[in-house]
């Protein structure tokens, strides 16, 4: 079940975004910063599946009740 919002996927989907391209253009530069990517892309997945692993145990969502 969905426990997201459009506005909590939208601000994940554009933070992992600048996660995954600010790691990549640093790691060009510098070699430090490949770490950026694997939470980027965490934060690009759930939000295009709209479930976050870390609400369910606490029964939380974002998502607006119909």
């Amino acid at each position: 079940m969905k426990n997201m919002g459009s506005l909590d996927r939208i601000i994940r989907l554009i933070l992992g975004l600048v996660l995954i391209a600010g790691g990549l253009v640093f790691q060009v530069q510098s070699g430090h910063l490949w770490w950026l990517v694997l939470p980027g892309a965490l934060m690009v997945i759930t939000s295009s599946v709209g479930v976050c692993p870390a609400y369910i145990p606490f029964k939380l969502s974002t998502k607006k009740k119909d």
